[in-house]
This record gives structure tokens, C-alpha cells and sequence, in this order.
């Protein structure tokens, strides 16, 4: 029993750790950003349905990750609380992810009905991993000199599946197919996953602490004002980042006339730019501490997409994306550390270890912007009489803009107001982080 004891009780290397964001991200940054483009443009579902589907998952999603986050806080095995989860949960999705990529041969309702089926089935999983994995972040890494180094890794892997899985895509799928590609992605996310998994070691302690109660969690997660200021925040910085990856090939197609590999090259440079500007954010953080160093990646981002309207070519389009990709890389470094400080000042004042319920929560305020998606799509129907690839009606073109750089701006500017609303009582002390 002692030599098992110890052998959970070593600590984890926070590359271990930080490498499951590139499995994590691999699947689910294709799932968000080519459904609309493919089942839109290229299977011919309405933007109405889309909408649609996108309305309703977001209420499913409102149910299933608070139920995710309480059962996984309430696990008790010799495995851990949160590696059960990942270990089945991950072949789970790898599979509704392929099968949502390789819908029948179908057309008008039964296409909807199958997407919509597919869509929450994946979603719901993804929610399922995510839970787990965000929740090992603050007990894995209790103080901030870890969490900068872990989570700047953790990013980094990040923005390298998503160069994968956003930019490349388009060039892998017109070789091979969306189902194909589907198929790669996932069994590289669940080798991945599960390398990450096996080697996380979860604080024994955690196992002898009282399992908390649905209700008084619930009460706690709801009275706290630090988790709905960052939540809907956070909500707003999502819809934004998931409109402008879906907005990208629109507007590459629509805008700017250009064949679909230059969805790539943008996509690549936003990308690219926020990979580079990692470092630059992490000394920020250092110099400046965490707090103003969040808010001014919102700010960055909500002024560095205003160029993006008035950009007629190529060359333009790079330019500006780069911006967009500096705020990008402001927003990865500093989100998630603002987060597991609020699982820590929960812990202090109730003694109760919930991270589970606070990463499930905070992973659903994230989703909510689907319901913002939904209604830019929605807009763009009937705003701009834009129904889909069949039917793109008389201006395609600003219907595009619209996608990428109006609303998104809407939200990021509203992100920035609930940033700024966001303050800890200890905030003027807070500690410079020191080393990296």
C-alpha cells in the first residue's frame, strides 16, 4: 500500500500535463470551426437550422456540465478522481467526432436531425473531458510560479493543434476528404490524451476530503460573483474567437474572392503570431501581474480586429490577422490562471475541494457562446439573405464581414467591460510571478 502511495504522490511534469491540450484541442478545434462550413456551404443545411442546432445544444450543454463537474468530484478510485473520466470518456468522443464528419448520403431534415444528434453528442463528451482535465490544473499546480510555467506549455500546445486542426485542415481535407481527416485527428487526440492521463498524479489527500453536496455547491457556485464576472467574460471572448475561425473561410470565399487554401495562410498567421507572442504575454504577466495583464489582452484583441473591415486583399488580411493573433496569445496565457485562482479563494472559504463543478461551469459560461453564434448566423440570414453555399444571396460578401469582424467586435467589447468588473479583494497584493 506504501509503494502505491508513493508512486501517486509523485509530482507531475508539467509537460506531462500540458501536452493533453494538444490532444484535447486537435478534435474539437476542427469540430467547431469547419461544422458550419461543411454542413452549410457544402452539404447545403440552412444557416437557419445551423442556428438552430447551435440553440439547442447550448441548453443541453447548460444541464450536462455541472453533472460532469459533480460526479467527477465526488469520484473516489485508487485511479484518481478525474483520470476514470478521461480514460473512457476519450475513445468516446474520437468516435462521435469521425461519425459527425461522415454523415449518409442525406439531404434537408434528416441531415439536420443527424447533425443536431452528432453535435450534441460530441459537444457533451468534449464537455466530459474538458471538466476532468481543467479541474487537475489548480491541484496539480497549487501556486502561481507553476501555473505560469505548466499553463504557458499547456497554451503553446494548444496553438500548435490548432495550426493543425484549423490552419492545415482546409489543405488535408481537400486531399483526402473530412471524414479521413476526422479519423487522423481523433486517434492522434486519444493517444495523446491518454499519455497525458497516465502520467497526471492527483493528490491522494483529495481522496480523504469530504465529497461535496450538490446543493450547498450549487449555492456556492451560484453566489459567487467571481465566477459570473468571469464567466460572462469568458462567454463573450469564446463567441468571439469561435465567429472568427468560422468567419475566416467565408470570407477568404465570399470577401476577398480567394481560393479556399488561403484560409490557411490567414488562419496560419493568427496562429503563428499568437505561438510567438506566448513569451511576450508571460514576461507581461511577470512585470505587470496577472489581473492587468488579462485585461489588456481583451483590450488588444478588441481594437486589433477593427483593421480586419476595411482589408480588400491578401497581403492586408495577413497584416491584420497577426494582430488578432497577439491578443489571442494574451487571452490563452492569463484565461485559465484567472479561473483556478477562483477555484482557490472557493477552497478557502468553504474547505471543500470542487474544482470539478468550477471547471464544468465555467466550461458551459465558455459554451454559452453558442447561443451568440446562433444569433449571428440567424442575423446573417436575415440581415443579409445569406441561406447557404446553394444560396448565398446578393451580398455574400458583407454577410462575411459581418461573421468575422462586427459581431465578434460587439463581443470582445463587452468581454472588455466584464474584465474590467472583475477584481479580487487581494489584487493589489498580488505576487509578481518570478521565475519561469
Amino acid at each position: 500500500m506504501q509503494t502505491a502511495q508513493n508512486i501517486v504522490k509523485k509530482v507531475t511534469s508539467p509537460f506531462r500535463y500540458a501536452i493533453g491540450m494538444f490532444g484535447t484541442s486537435i478534435p474539437i478545434n476542427m469540430f467547431k470551426t469547419y461544422a458550419a462550413i461543411f454542413y452549410v456551404d457544402m452539404l447545403g443545411l440552412s444557416t437557419d437550422r445551423y442556428a438552430l442546432v447551435l440553440f439547442i445544444y447550448t441548453f443541453i450543454d447548460a444541464i450536462d456540465n455541472p453533472v460532469y463537474g459533480f460526479l467527477s468530484d465526488r469520484t473516489r478510485t485508487k485511479w484518481g478522481r478525474r483520470r476514470p473520466w478521461l480514460i473512457i470518456g476519450t475513445p468516446l468522443l474520437v468516435l462521435s467526432f469521425i461519425m459527425f464528419f461522415t454523415p449518409p448520403p442525406i439531404k434537408g431534415t434528416s441531415l439536420f436531425v443527424y447533425m443536431l444528434l452528432m453535435y450534441i453528442l460530441t459537444g457533451t463528451l468534449d464537455s466530459l473531458l474538458n471538466a476532468n482535465y481543467g479541474a487537475l490544473f489548480p491541484e496539480l499546480f497549487p501556486d502561481e510560479v507553476q501555473r505560469a510555467k505548466s499553463n504557458s506549455m499547456r497554451q503553446a500546445f494548444q496553438l500548435v493543434a490548432m495550426i493543425i486542426s484549423i490552419a492545415l485542415t482546409p489543405v488535408i481535407t481537400e486531399k483526402i476528404g473530412y471524414s479521413a481527416t476526422a479519423l487522423i485527428y481523433g486517434l492522434v487526440a486519444m493517444a495523446v490524451i491518454w499519455y497525458c492521463t497516465i502520467g497526471c498524479h492527483e493528490n491522494p489527500d483529495s481522496l480523504e476530503k469530504e465529497k461535496p453536496q450538490l446543493w450547498s455547491s450549487l449555492k456556492a457556485l451560484f453566489t459567487n460573483p467571481y465566477f459570473w464576472i468571469f464567466g460572462f467574460a469568458n462567454a463573450f471572448y469564446s463567441a468571439a474567437g469561435s465567429l472568427v475561425m468560422q468567419g475566416v473561410p467565408f470570407f477568404i470565399k465570399y470577401s476577398l474572392g480567394l481560393d479556399s487554401g488561403k484560409t490557411t495562410l490567414i488562419l496560419g498567421c493568427v496562429l503563428l503570431s499568437a505561438i510567438l507572442s506566448v513569451i511576450v504575454w508571460v514576461f507581461i504577466v511577470k512585470k505587470v501581474t496577472l489581473m492587468p495583464a488579462w485585461r489588456s489582452a481583451f483590450v488588444w484583441m478588441t481594437l486589433g480586429i477593427i483593421p480586419m473591415y476595411f482589408v480588400k486583399g491578401l497581403t492586408g488580411a495577413i497584416l491584420m490577422s497577426s494582430l488578432v493573433g497577439f491578443g489571442v496569445a494574451g487571452a490563452l496565457v492569463t484565461m485559465d490562471m484567472v479561473g483556478a485562482r477562483i477555484m482557490d479563494e472557493d477552497t478557502k472559504k468553504y474547505g471543500v475541494r470542487r474544482e470539478g463543478i468550477y471547471a464544468s461551469a465555467m466550461g458551459f459560461m465558455n459554451r454559452l457562446n453558442g447561443l451568440f453564434t446562433s444569433l449571428a448566423f440567424w442575423l446573417v440570414n436575415r440581415f443579409y439573405g445569406f441561406e447557404s453555399g446553394e444560396f448565398p444571396g446578393d451580398r455574400p460578401g458583407e454577410a462575411a464581414r459581418f461573421l468575422l469582424i462586427i459581431f465578434p467586435f460587439v463581443c470582445l467589447l463587452l468581454g472588455c467591460v466584464f474584465a474590467f468588473l472583475l477584481r479580487f479583494k487581494n489584487d493589489e497584493e498580488e505576487q509578481t510571478v518570478t521565475e519561469i
